[in-house]
């Protein structure tokens, strides 16, 4: 978890899935410089007294009332082929200055993108992999229970021992593993890489494509 709150992130974006209780993630969006929130997510962000840096979305989750207080910073995109998230992640890679480096990809942040309804949980995350291939971005779902990464080829994670960790195969023909409790190999189906278990303070997946990282926190 400490690692982080290290993570200068480019953006943080805020959808409308079931508001964030975590401390984590409470504390991201307390100190988020870039922070663009999916149009249904805003009433509840004001109850935390938080501003967003901007607003968007189709419009149809906010009231007349919020639609004029937010005018200046909200962004309405009717376009129906993206759900808000993509359109809030395309508005902040299009609008917003990325320090990163030309050679890193900017890394963004994504909070209350679980709950409510389970299309819209496995929707979102299976995003992730999208934004890094198509976007060029480096994304980051962080939800109350742990946090989602995307990654390719071999790479060393973090981890503490006992920790829960789960590896969705995407496209790889190899992958294997150092440091968690069962070796893993190249999944056919989704729930064939969870609930593994790191033995460690770190551990290494090696692979020769795209996979999708989880894990809990401590």
């Amino acid at each position: 978890m400490k690692e982080l709150t290290q993570v200068n992130f480019s953006a943080i974006i805020l959808a409308a899935g079931d508001f964030p209780s975590h401390p984590l993630p409470l504390h991201l969006l307390q100190k988020a410089q870039n922070l663009v929130v999916c149009d249904g997510a805003l009433s509840g962000l004001i109850e935390l007294g938080i501003e967003p840096t901007a607003v968007v979305g189709d419009g149809d989750s906010l009231t007349e009332d919020l639609k004029a207080r937010y005018s200046s910073i909200y962004h309405h995109i009717s376009e129906q082929e993206y759900n808000d998230l993509t359109k809030a992640t395309l508005f902040a890679r299009s609008h917003m200055k990325m320090d990163a480096p030309t050679h890193t990809r900017p890394q963004f942040c994504y909070l209350g993108t679980t709950g409510k309804r389970e299309d819209h949980t496995i929707g979102n995350i299976s995003l992730m992999l999208y934004y890094y291939r198509q976007l060029g971005i480096q994304p980051t779902m962080i939800t109350d229970y742990g946090w989602f990464v995307p990654a390719t080829g071999t790479n060393s994670f973090t981890s503490f021992p006992g920790q829960q960790v789960s590896v969705f195969n995407s496209n790889c023909k190899m992958l294997a593993s150092n440091g968690l409790k069962w070796d893993i190999y190249p999944f056919t189906e989704l729930w064939q890489g969870t609930l593994n278990e790191a033995l460690d303070t770190s551990f290494t997946i090696k692979a020769d494509a795209d996979y999708l990282l989880y894990r809990t926190w401590e």
